[in-house]
């Protein structure tokens, strides 16, 4: 199966009850005065997904929802790149919840994380 659609089944599968998740197309182009553009959250390293889960503090914590920034980059057969692993990385020491998922499994796994919790990205 390719990617895009592991991508798209991905997105099916995890963008339900308290998760929100959103592609995030990163490149770059050229402007009409030749100057190069980069588009896309957090370029270049971005993850393909963004979004977020919401989560329910504990009494302890007064009982707050939060919405905890979440982060999957997809991958078929292809490694994730060094710069989309440190992207992973600074979401994960920011107190967000993000990985590497080859499948709707492997990222409803990621999803279901706390924050702080280690997750094997390859």
């Amino acid at each position: 199966m390719s990617e895009s659609a592991i991508l798209k089944r991905i997105m099916l599968a995890c963008s339900r009850g308290a998760v929100r998740m959103f592609r995030n197309n990163c490149g770059a182009l050229q402007d009409k005065n030749g100057q190069w553009v980069r588009y896309g959250v957090a370029n270049p390293g971005g993850s393909d997904l963004i979004g977020w889960r919401t989560v329910t503090v504990t009494p302890e914590m007064v009982g707050a929802r939060l919405a905890v920034f979440v982060a999957v980059e997809v991958k078929d057969k292809g490694r994730a790149t060094d710069a989309q692993l440190s992207f992973i990385q600074a979401v994960r020491t920011a107190g967000g919840i993000a990985g590497v998922a080859r499948s709707e499994e492997a990222a409803l796994a990621i999803l279901q994380t706390m924050p702080g919790d280690t997750v094997h990205t390859e």
